[in-house]
């Protein structure tokens, strides 16, 4: 346990370990792969205290352009360390390599890019008005920073989800406090390293680790000089969250859960369908807000549609990360208890396993790690608990239906609206049921396809506020309008 390594806040500048530790814990086998220091209090409000210093300070006073370089660099030193990266995502995470190298680490990096390029490109409006007296007046619309932002990031995505915030944050002038995942804080304690090294003024980016209620992100929720606040993970935890910034007025950003439908149609490219299901469905174990837990297939195609997930299902490969899986591990043990309680909920609601549901025993150290079966389900009624609530593991059930109006009626059935995918050749049908989707995002014959310059979040119980290009920058910035008479 000595030699593992210690992970620690970045306050101000400063690396600060206060000796209160906790375990980051390896999916894959069990094993310890740092000491955390916790956060306590007194050192969330020296976070919130440096990021206003800051904003008063050095960094307050650089120009749009200085401040975009300065977030290039930042995307610079993440390629530099690209490789360190990499092993701490895989470390916390147990994801394929192809995954962190191919998505996750470039998207972290590339967010800082984007944004800046973005901020770049962004002008002062401004409009003529006319008066009674025929001088005339202008109103000059500027964006100032919102001022001090928490970020609290989630664990399925961690440096991708964290960096989707930080950057369009730093890039609209703002200095953030950010706490990681305590399941991933690896990424996140990198990324601090990274802007010590490119000189990032003191105050501007700072970490805290640790939990929710009674810890660190309580502490920064409610703190009453944190100005916004942006979360992406559980509903339930969103609502707790908006509660506590309630006080303060505090603008907020979620992302939160969903649970979401994928609509096939018989008329669908069918290789191309299940091909994509199969990504919708189990990509990095089902913990992917997007992904689709809730498949409805037209009755003509629905038993050759189940057999041909169920063959690639069983095809995929469930190992470590450097085996070239296609599947690794749920995020923790405990995670995965909570998942394994709703395949047994999903047996008492009357499912019928077509596969998986079940733990892999491999006969080594995996089996202390937190790997689960892909599963698929058929059978449940529409208010099953297992059709209504998030699962967030390598799970879909598929169901039948037998006209259009029925199945949009099937897919907006829920509490939540983050996404949907439609599987036709039809466009003139896909455009119209897709307009028809309570969700934030919908895929037409394709899914997780983001360009970054797009919207992104969700309805209902998915979210408040949308991420992405513009939208992103708005939310961390107030307009202020100057009207000047002529």
């Amino acid at each position: 346990m000595s030699n593992s390594p210690i992970y620690k806040n970045y306050i101000d500048g400063v690396f600060v370990d206060n000796g209160n530790y906790f375990d980051d814990i390896s999916p894959i086998d069990g094993s310890l792969v740092a000491r955390v220091s916790e956060a306590d209090k007194s050192l969330v409000d020296q976070a919130v205290l440096a990021a206003k210093n800051a904003m008063n300070g050095k960094w307050g006073k650089m120009s749009v352009a200085e401040r975009c370089d300065m977030l290039d660099r930042v995307a610079a030193e993440i390629e530099r360390r690209f490789d360190d990266f990499v092993a701490a995502e895989i470390a916390d995470t147990g994801k394929a390599h192809a995954q962190v190298k191919n998505i996750d680490i470039p998207r972290g990096g590339a967010n800082f890019r984007f944004f800046a390029n973005l901020a770049r490109e962004q002008g002062e409006k401004s409009w003529q008005m006319d008066t009674p007296d025929g001088l005339g007046a202008t109103n000059k619309i500027l964006s100032k920073p919102i001022g001090v932002v928490a970020v609290i990031s989630p664990w399925n995505l961690p440096l991708l989800l964290m960096t989707w915030k930080v950057a369009p944050a730093l890039a609209a002038g703002n200095a953030v406090i950010v706490k990681p995942s305590e399941e991933t804080p690896g990424t996140a304690t990198l990324l601090a390293e990274v802007m010590d090294a490119v000189g990032m003024p003191k105050g501007v980016f700072n970490l805290v680790h640790g939990f929710g209620p009674g810890s660190a992100g309580e502490f920064m929720v409610t703190h009453p000089h944190v100005d916004a606040v942006t979360f992406t993970g559980e509903s339930k935890t969103g609502t707790a969250i908006m509660k506590n910034a309630a006080d303060g007025l505090k603008p907020v950003s979620f992302e939160l859960g969903g649970k979401n439908a994928a609509i096939v149609f018989k008329d669908a490219d069918f290789d191309k369908a299940v091909s994509g299901t199969i990504r919708s469905a189990f990509a990095n174990c089902g913990q992917v807000c997007l992904c689709s837990e809730r498949v409805y297939v037209e009755r003509e195609i629905f038993d050759e549609f189940v057999s041909a997930l169920k063959e690639k299902a069983e095809a995929l490969k469930i190992g470590r990360p450097e085996d070239n899986a296609d599947m690794g591990p749920l995020i923790s043990v405990g995670h995965r208890e909570k998942v394994l309680s709703y395949f047994k909920l999903a047996i008492e609601e009357g499912a019928n396993v077509v596969t998986g549901g079940e733990v892999p025993h491999f006969g080594d150290d995996r089996d202390q790690g937190a790997f689960i079966n892909p599963t698929i389900w058929t059978g449940l009624s529409d208010d099953a608990r297992c059709m209504n609530e998030e699962i967030f593991g390598p799970v879909c059930h598929i169901m039948p239906f037998d006209h259009e109006d029925e199945v949009i009626h099937k897919a907006n059935d829920t509490d939540y609206g983050l996404a949907a995918a439609i599987w036709t050749t039809d466009l003139e049908k896909a455009e119209r049921v897709a307009r028809q989707m309570e969700v934030g995002i919908c895929w037409v014959n394709d899914w997780f396809l983001r360009d970054l310059r797009t919207p992104f979040g969700g309805v209902k119980l998915s979210g408040i506020g949308r991420e992405g290009g513009i939208h992103s920058l708005e939310f961390y910035s107030e307009p202020l309008t100057i009207c000047m008479k002529h």
